[in-house]
């Protein structure tokens, strides 16, 4: 079976609430993280259509604050895939609703691995690329999902 990148992009939406935030108003960046896996585990899980967990995530760093009332943007899409695991690029974006415009607030790669019934690595599709953005995504992709298996094999 093949699937194009594509085929996994979904955005989800949430305007954050004070029960979100700290004192001063700014989301704890672990709302924002948990908000972010749950994309990723959803774009994965489009791409595999089998159960998936999160195995790594890539640096987190994030550009501006985010505050009760913003509108966060997260999208998703697998950018590479293996044998049983893949990387699904995460964007948060960020919009004041009394203003126009978003503005990018952190981005991140997720290492999400497919798994059968039995909790087993399950084999995935293929991952058709269909345009040179995909094509590069997909191969620096590939050189970071080779440099930690090289990490982890020489432990």
């Amino acid at each position: 079976m093949k699937k194009s990148s594509s085929e996994s992009k979904l955005v989800i939406s949430q305007v954050m609430m004070p029960s979100q935030a700290n004192v001063a108003g700014n989301i704890h960046g672990g709302e924002i993280i948990k908000l972010m896996d749950s994309t990723a585990y959803a774009a994965a899980r489009r791409f595999a259509r089998s159960n998936v967990v999160t195995a790594r995530v890539d640096e987190l760093e994030f550009h501006l604050p985010i505050l009760i009332g913003d509108l966060v943007i997260c999208t998703a899409q697998v950018v590479y895939a293996g044998r049983s695991s893949m990387e699904v690029a995460v964007t948060v974006e960020v919009e004041d609703l009394e203003c126009e415009g978003r503005n990018k607030a952190l981005s991140a790669f997720f290492t999400m691995v497919s798994l059968d019934k039995k909790g087993r690595p399950n084999i995935l599709p293929e991952l058709v690329i269909e345009t040179s953005e995909e094509e590069a995504a997909f191969e620096e992709g590939k050189k970071r999902y080779e440099a930690h298996k090289l990490k982890r094999t020489s432990k």
